[in-house]
């Protein structure tokens, strides 16, 4: 719990913030909602390297924590910003010069394209920060410090939520922006994030510290190993992204109207997930260290209790999703048909909210492990058989519209956590070496 609560705590705001982003867009119409939405979904390529990266940092940094060597876990970390910094560069730039090609390519319409664009070439000058401090949130993770992540989210999250009343909306003299102004907001709060959590670290005001010097060079071994754990998770997000492009090109299929109500549902069911998110973080910095320390029993233990108490937590919240869909809804909109679309959603998500706590534990005790590549392999038999496939049979072959993808995602969940629970329950991955 101790581990888990900042995270928990850290998500919560984040997606308190996202609501109230949302919201705020959504009084904006429909347009800007959907060319939002759909302006993320390149993305997820980008941030799948990144966070495959983390994954490994994570992983390393617990390892090495575990076992009483803080140094090297520094050490890790440094090369990890670093590599981020340089990577970070050369993916994001591409992204501003073909912003539009890249909303065109989602199957936005042609007034989605151009608000989905001016979002992406303004949101663009943060990324390399929010990447940043990605990287630097799972070291200190992996550290045991779950709580300097969360002091600079919940900062983060709070001037976001302030300078997108200020810039969307034209308040304390400035102009309104509308979409431009969310992401100017979002790239200033995010950039300065980044920096805070770099120069905490730097200064070693954090649970985790190494020099500036050790910016100057990169260290291929320590890379190399890094990049072990690290590039099956990269491949599981790069999956994960590229089904997410093709179910959100197929929920686009339905018109602005049915992808509008999917975003805004996909918004407030994230609020749901976050215990999960909490305690799949603490499964993979105990599971980590304790193997780092050489006790792969304790490490058993930890990951299945993280798992049960996720479970019950997310259950509760699972209830709500049954109960009142149509408030959680009426928090971002007042369009009826939005509203009622995605109140079918989260009532198809509620009862798989246990399946989906399942799925983020095990998959985070795993991933703590290093067996990362198992599961990738097991990310790839749920999205592409679950969420894919039957969202593609649902929808295009079958007609069943916006709730039809809703039950694929459900589906994807039950498929990855049965699989995913078999794999800790054997045992091989504490075997596995980092």
């Amino acid at each position: 719990m101790s581990l888990a609560w900042p995270v928990m705590l850290e998500q919560v705001m984040a997606s308190l913030t996202q609501i109230v982003d949302m919201v705020m867009i959504g009084h904006l119409g429909p347009v800007a909602v959907a060319g939002i939405g759909l302006s993320f979904q390149p993305f997820f390529f980008v941030f799948a390297v990144f966070s495959g990266l983390a994954v490994g940092t994570t992983a390393l940094v617990a390892r090495h924590t575990g076992a009483g060597r803080g140094e090297e876990a520094g050490h890790v970390a440094a090369q990890s910003v670093l590599v981020a910094l340089l990577l970070g560069l050369a993916l994001l730039i591409p992204g501003y010069v073909f912003a539009d090609d890249l909303v065109r390519l989602m199957g936005a319409e042609p007034d989605v394209v151009q608000v989905g664009a001016v979002y992406i070439r303004f949101i663009v000058p943060g990324g390399v920060f929010m990447l940043l401090a990605m990287l630097l949130g799972g070291a200190l993770r992996g550290a045991g410090d779950t709580q300097t992540p969360m002091r600079v989210g919940i900062l983060i999250n709070i001037s976001n939520v302030v300078l997108n009343y200020v810039l969307i909306f034209g308040r304390l003299g400035f102009p309104a922006l509308g979409v431009k102004g969310a992401a100017i907001a979002t790239s200033v709060s995010r950039a300065s994030g980044g920096l805070i959590l770099l120069g905490l670290v730097i200064a070693g005001r954090a649970g985790l510290s190494f020099r500036a010097a050790s910016l100057r060079r990169l260290d291929f071994p320590v890379i190399r190993r890094t990049l072990a754990v690290g590039v099956p998770a990269a491949g599981e997000r790069i999956i994960m992204g590229g089904a997410q492009i093709l179910y959100a090109r197929i929920v686009a299929s339905l018109g602005t109207v049915a992808y509008a109500a999917h975003a805004i549902a996909m918004n407030a069911e994230s609020v749901a997930y976050m215990p999960a998110m909490g305690f799949a973080t603490a499964a993979s910095t105990t599971v980590g260290q304790s193997l780092g320390s050489d006790r792969p029993e304790t490490a058993e233990r930890y990951g299945w209790e993280c798992g049960r108490t996720a479970m019950v937590f997310m259950g509760a919240m699972g209830l709500v999703l049954l109960a009142i869909p149509h408030l959680l809804m009426r928090l971002y909109t007042t369009d009826p048909e939005v509203i009622r679309l995605g109140s079918i959603c989260l009532r198809i998500m509620g009862p798989a909210q246990v399946a989906q706590a399942a799925g983020f534990v095990f998959g985070g005790a795993l991933r703590g492990a290093g067996d990362t590549r198992r599961v990738m392999y097991i990310t790839i038999a749920g999205v592409w058989t679950g969420r894919l496939g039957l969202c593609a049979l649902l929808i295009l072959r079958l007609g069943v519209g916006l709730g039809g993808a809703w039950i694929a995602m459900a589906s994807d969940w039950v498929i990855r956590s049965s699989l995913l629970i078999a794999r800790f329950r054997g045992g091989a991955w504490k075997r596995v070496r980092v």
